[in-house]
């Protein structure tokens, strides 16, 4: 069972579209979509590219991985432009979005390579993130040439500090394969870009912010930094730029950069040896992600029309690349509009000195329908490296995925809200669905596997002042033998989980919370009739607050329930958090036969500030596993997808271990240990006792490594005249999401 004798944790993500992104450039002023180049070998999810300078790429070549696998390349063949380089991440590798080399040979055959190929485990190996690649170095000092360095971002190293980011720079020799941080200790960064001498990396940095990382979503208002590529010294003092993100180099003495005003991005352009700061697009729209071409000119991401949830997009709505020359701003050269009118494109670079302008997008080209008949994402559960040995990892396509005891059935939501998905012996079908979406939400299995029961909250979800109930599935794997039956009456009540026995079932609900709508813990003491009939509801928690996420401990006998509240929130602090949730999430254990007895087991931080959600015990009952905001954020959110309600562009899974027959030690655990090093948010995580390759698991089959050859998915990933819908997105398509 490849060692993951603690099962396995299974999570869901937004912000990762469901169809893969690749890499695709065009000429500036395309004609159509034939004038349109793939640039990759087509291998699972692509994105963040850069390509590698001529004499950079020699020296890459140099190394004996590629020495050996690059067909006899010599530097007259990179002079000709036979043999030309990318690097990209790419998530084929275990899952992990880290770092690939791309050689092109003739512009046709691509060979693709890890930065481990290329410079060893010692450095490249683990689980991380990977982002950002760019090259220093190659310049002229002292008589001599300064070597190549590959300059980027990394997850790599642990950070204790809770609510920080790990984002840190570092540069690796291409000659020696040394690496070094670039970052100074205790700072973080983001977005490295280097000048065009080689010589400075200007990068977006929560260097001199208070607290570093404060639950900014969108905006991270981060500043500019300006530092040597080279060390000793790195010549890095205060911001050059203050407010400001996703640097890029028109020359050594100008830099372009974007920053939000009020509620509009654009692309600002900021001359070192004057400080004169211009905006270069227009404060009408919305412009992000600059690629400096010159001096004057650059290449940006546009959104030229905000959009509503209930909108069939128009061109203007999606994200586009365009060219502004800051002589002629009035003139944008538009690429993407003439190639695909209705994708949404990314995060624009320059390749042939400004001939072509490359991005990447989802490969929204295989959407179809055949006749009538059509076929969907596929509903593969994607296996990831996983940095405990003994404990597998893997990511559903589908929402609040839930486990049965016995590891033999899995279950989930789909992104509408609308129908449950079971996976089992049978295979993966729908067994309960409603018409409209927003409708389903919070799956959970009964802990007594003889009787095959799931749970759902039927109504609508993140919506307090609604009726929300749960229902209970019994025979929910048997085909076509499945009943309902209701078990709440009024108020808005999730996150059902029952007793190890199967006979209890706690939940929350604002029942008793006044027009506040707070929410307790509460009891099913018959979990067949719930509070039917002879069914009584006992309270188990009482207070002006929000206690959810409720999941009762799997060991036998067990009286324990983990879950999140905001329950130590301050007085003094905002009623809310970004206008979404009360904020100020930790988790605690109480006990369900003594409620006195409330322990709170792990914070986001010290302040309590942040949100520690969605927690789940272990099989064994020996560790917690959360969705948090421990490790802050890992990506400038605005270069992700964007929905109309895109809501917090980071959380990791984390794992918490504790004493499982000591209640009273699980006080404030300090060690906390990060699963996942994404720029997705990773949510709602279940664990079951069986590894991801346990053929006893039935679902284990729709477990891979790898994504599927071809994806055909139709409707409502494209409307009718083939434009990508918010499905594409990799959101939850929702007309809102907060509570």
């Amino acid at each position: 069972m490849a060692g993951e004798s603690r099962g396995s944790i299974a999570f869901f993500a937004t912000y990762r579209p469901p169809v893969p992104l690749d890499i695709f450039s065009c000429p500036v002023a395309p004609s159509s979509q034939r004038d349109e180049l793939h640039l990759t070998d087509g291998v699972s999810y692509n994105h963040n590219c850069r390509p590698i300078p001529p004499a950079a790429l020699k020296a890459l070549l140099k190394r004996p991985k590629l020495s050996s696998e690059a067909a006899g390349a010599t530097a007259a063949d990179v002079d000709a432009g036979r043999v030309t380089g990318l690097v990209f991440v790419s998530e084929r590798d275990s899952s992990l979005e880290t770092l690939h080399v791309a050689l092109r040979f003739d512009s046709k055959q691509v060979k693709v390579f890890s930065l481990a190929d290329v410079f060893g485990v010692r450095d490249f190996s683990g689980v991380r993130m990977e982002d950002s690649c760019c090259f220093g170095g190659g310049y002229k000092e002292r008589g001599r040439t300064v070597d190549h360095t590959l300059v980027y971002v990394s997850t790599k190293e642990p950070v204790t500090a809770r609510r920080s980011p790990w984002t840190v720079v570092y540069g690796t020799n291409l000659r020696t394969g040394e690496t070094s941080r670039l970052t100074p200790r205790g700072s973080f960064d983001l977005s490295p870009a280097v000048s065009p001498s080689g010589k400075r990396v200007a990068v977006a940095s929560w260097q001199g912010k208070p607290g570093l990382w404060d639950g900014e979503i969108e905006d991270l208002r981060t500043d500019i930094y300006v530092m040597n590529v080279q060390k000793p010294p790195l010549g890095r003092s205060g911001p050059v730029i203050k407010n400001g993100g996703w640097p890029t180099w028109g020359s050594d003495d100008v830099l372009f950069f974007h920053r939000r005003v009020d509620t509009i991005w654009g692309v600002f352009r900021f001359t070192l040896s004057t400080r004169e700061e211009v905006r270069v697009t227009p404060k009408e729209f919305d412009a992000m992600t600059p690629a400096a071409i010159s001096e004057t000119k650059v290449a940006v991401a546009t959104i030229r029309k905000k959009s509503q949830f209930s909108d069939v997009r128009v061109e203007e709505q999606y994200r586009h690349i365009e060219i502004f020359d800051v002589t002629s701003p009035e003139k944008p050269v538009k690429i993407t509009q003439k190639t695909r009118p209705k994708t949404d494109h990314f995060n624009p670079f320059v390749l042939d000195g400004g001939s072509r302008i490359g991005y990447h997008r989802c490969k929204s080209e295989q959407l179809h329908q055949n006749g009538g008949s059509s076929s969907t994402v596929p509903n593969n559960f994607h296996k990831l490296q996983s940095p405990h040995r003994d404990v597998g990892l893997f990511r559903v396509s589908g929402v609040c995925p839930t486990i049965s005891k016995d590891g033999s059935k899995l279950a989930f939501v789909d992104n509408e809200f609308k129908a449950v998905w079971l996976a089992d012996s049978h295979g993966l079908r729908v067994v309960y669905e409603k018409k409209g979406p927003n409708s389903v939400f919070s799956t959970a299995w009964n802990q007594n596997p003889a009787l095959d029961t799931l749970y759902v909250c039927v109504g609508p979800s993140f919506s307090a002042d609604k009726p929300l109930q749960i229902y209970a599935i019994h025979d929910v794997s048997t085909l076509g033998g499945r009943q309902q039956r209701r078990l709440t009456s009024g108020f808005n009540n999730a996150f059902p989980s029952s007793s190890p026995d199967g006979g209890r079932l706690v939940f929350r609900s604002t029942r008793d919370g006044g027009n506040k709508r707070y929410k307790n813990l509460y009891i099913m003491e018959d979990a067949t009739v719930g509070e039917f009939g002879t069914g009584k509801v006992t309270r188990l928690t009482n207070g002006a607050w929000t206690d959810t996420h409720c999941s009762w401990s799997p060991r036998e006998g067990s009286d324990w329930i983990v879950f999140s509240s905001t329950r130590d929130k301050p007085d003094a602090a905002p009623a809310d958090d970004n206008g979404l949730d009360p904020g100020y999430f930790a988790v605690f254990l109480v006990r369900a036969s003594d409620p006195t007895v409330v322990v709170r087991v792990i914070k986001s931080a010290d302040s309590i500030a942040g949100h520690v959600n969605h927690p789940v015990f272990s099989p064994d009952g020996r560790s917690i596993a959360v969705t948090s905001d421990l490790a802050a954020v890992s990506a400038d959110p605005i270069s992700l997808p964007l929905f109309v309600h895109s809501v917090r562009p980071y959380g990791d899974i984390f794992t918490v271990d504790i004493d499982p027959d000591d209640i009273s030690k699980n006080k404030d655990v300090r060690a906390f240990h990060r699963i996942t090093h994404s720029r997705y948010e990773c949510s709602t995580p279940a664990w079951t006792m069986f590894a991801t390759d346990d053929p006893n698991a039935q679902w284990s089959t729709l477990v891979t490594t790898k994504e599927a050859a071809a994806y055909r998915p139709a409707c409502p990933y494209a409307y009718p005249d083939g434009g990508e819908s918010w499905h594409m997105t990799g959101h939850l398509v929702l007309p809102k999401r907060c509570c």
